[in-house]
């Protein structure tokens, strides 16, 4: 049996899911309905295409238990590498579970806020976009973590022999990237306004998603 690919492909599909409705969640969803510098306008668009805004909350429910998934299949793929790191890697990772499920509790208030309320009627848009920017800052308390959880992970994708060592790079470039777009967004009020912001997480986003696809797609070698 070809137990190593099986798990290999089980984790890529399972790190796939993530990735995509990740994106879906908290990239697509905004992008369509929110206007940060325009509360009444944010309100409108939600009020208007509620689905949508439902649908994210559904999608990032989806990513995060994905990932819990994840973490004991990645450990069962990586732990011959080297036992220590892939214990720091789930160590790491476990905590930004529990942490964007509680800041879905804005999504759900927001929903609550909503409930009844007809085109036209403003009074809570300030209070729905307050929560719509405490689910962002709890998202930085995640990365916090997020970022921890990839040095490790990408470490054992570098020493596994059987995953391409350019993605391990990339993953280790990219949590030491992860965690300094965490410390500039928090420290610096301006953060956004310095055009390396822009690019601080690429290389963790290409480590993710060329891990999630080459594992799903080529999966892994079989241990000898």
């Amino acid at each position: 049996m070809n137990t190593n690919k099986s798990t290999a492909r089980l984790a890529g599909f399972l790190y796939l899911t993530v990735v995509l409705c990740g994106i879906f969640s908290l990239l697509y969803v905004p992008s369509q309905l929110f206007v940060w510098d325009n509360p009444q306008q944010t309100l409108d668009n939600i009020v208007a295409s509620e689905r949508l805004f439902r649908l994210g909350i559904v999608s990032e429910s989806i990513s995060f238990t994905a990932f819990l998934l994840l973490l004991p299949v990645l450990y069962k793929l990586l732990h011959t590498v080297n036992k220590s790191f892939a214990v720091a890697m789930v160590t790491l990772a476990l905590p930004t579970v529990p942490i964007f499920f509680s800041i879905l509790l804005n999504k759900f208030a927001v929903l609550s806020l909503i409930d009844g309320v007809g085109e036209g009627t403003w009074p809570i848009a300030e209070q729905v976009m307050f929560y719509l920017r405490q689910f962002n800052k709890g998202n930085l308390i995640g990365q916090n973590f997020w970022a921890l959880w990839l040095f490790p992970f990408g470490y054992l994708v570098f020493k596994s022999g059987f995953l391409p060592k350019i993605l391990g790079l990339f993953l280790m470039v990219g949590s030491v990237g992860y965690y300094l777009d965490f410390l500039g967004r928090v420290a610096l009020p301006d953060y956004s306004d310095y055009l390396i912001s822009n690019y601080m997480t690429i290389p963790a986003s290409i480590g993710e998603i060329g891990t999630c696809l080459w594992l799903a797609i080529m999966g892994a070698k079989e241990k000898t």
